[in-house]
C-alpha cells in the first residue's frame, strides 16, 4: 500500500511563476547620437590635409624593370594586353584557319577538275558532222511511214489501200502522207487487229498485213 504523503511536501506548495524582468530602453542617448549626426556636431576630430605641393618626389620608388622572356622582350606584351595564354591561343586559331583554308582550296580544285574531266568536248569548226546512224531506231521497224513522209513508198502504200474494200475508198495516189492516209492506215489496222505498230503507222507488222492481202492477183 502506498503511504500517504506527509504535510508540508512539495506537492502541496503551489507552482512558481516565471518572473519577468523588464528593464527601461535608454533611448535617449541613441536619440542624442542621431540628433548630433544630424547637426553635423557628432564630436569629429578635424584632420589637416597636407599640401600636395609639399610633397617630396624623393620618397618616390622605381618599379624594377620587367624580366625578358628568350626573345628579349617581355612576356606577356603589355602594350596590346596579351599574355602567353592568350598568344597560344592566337596563334592554334590561326593555324587552325589557315588548315581550313588549304582543305577548302583542295576541294575545290578538285571538284573542277572532275566537272572538267565529266564534260564533253565540244565541236570546233573543222569537226565533220555526226551521223545519222547513231540515231535511235525507229520502234515500229527500219522503212517506217508516218504522216508527213513523202516519195514512192508512200505511193506504193496508197496503191495498197485502195486494193482493200471501204479502206481508203477516192484516195489520193500522190505520194504524200497526209491526214486521210492516216486516217486508212489506222481503220486497216483497227479491222484487221493490228496491234504491233502505232496507231496511224505505216510500220513492219501494218506492212507485212497489208502486203499479204494486196499480192498479185489478190485484191
Amino acid at each position: 500500500m502506498s503511504t500517504p504523503p506527509a504535510s508540508g511536501s512539495q506537492q502541496d506548495r503551489p507552482p512558481l511563476e516565471p518572473i519577468r524582468v523588464l528593464r527601461p530602453r535608454r533611448t535617449d542617448a541613441l536619440a542624442e547620437l542621431f540628433r548630433e549626426m544630424e547637426l553635423g556636431t557628432g564630436g569629429l576630430e578635424p584632420v589637416a590635409v597636407p599640401d600636395p605641393r609639399s610633397w617630396d618626389e624623393g620618397e618616390t620608388q622605381e618599379l624594377p624593370p620587367v624580366r625578358t622572356g628568350h626573345g628579349g622582350s617581355p612576356r606577356g606584351d603589355s602594350r596590346f594586353g596579351f599574355g602567353p595564354g592568350l598568344r597560344r591561343a592566337a596563334v592554334t586559331i590561326a593555324v587552325a584557319a589557315a588548315a581550313l583554308v588549304g582543305f577548302g582550296g583542295a576541294l575545290l580544285l578538285h571538284g573542277r577538275h572532275d566537272a572538267a574531266a565529266v564534260e564533253a568536248p565540244r565541236p570546233t569548226a573543222s569537226a565533220e558532222p555526226t551521223t545519222t546512224a547513231s540515231a535511235a531506231p525507229d520502234p515500229d521497224g527500219a522503212g517506217t511511214l508516218r504522216e508527213g513522209d513523202s516519195g514512192p513508198a508512200v505511193t506504193d502504200l496508197q496503191e495498197r489501200l485502195l486494193r482493200i474494200p471501204d479502206v481508203y475508198a477516192g484516195g489520193s495516189t500522190g505520194g504524200t502522207y497526209d491526214a486521210t492516209l492516216k486516217a486508212a492506215v489506222a481503220r486497216f489496222q483497227l479491222w484487221y487487229g493490228i496491234r504491233g505498230d502505232e496507231t496511224g503507222v505505216y510500220g513492219n507488222d501494218t506492212r507485212n498485213a497489208l502486203e499479204s492481202r494486196t499480192a498479185s492477183g489478190t485484191g
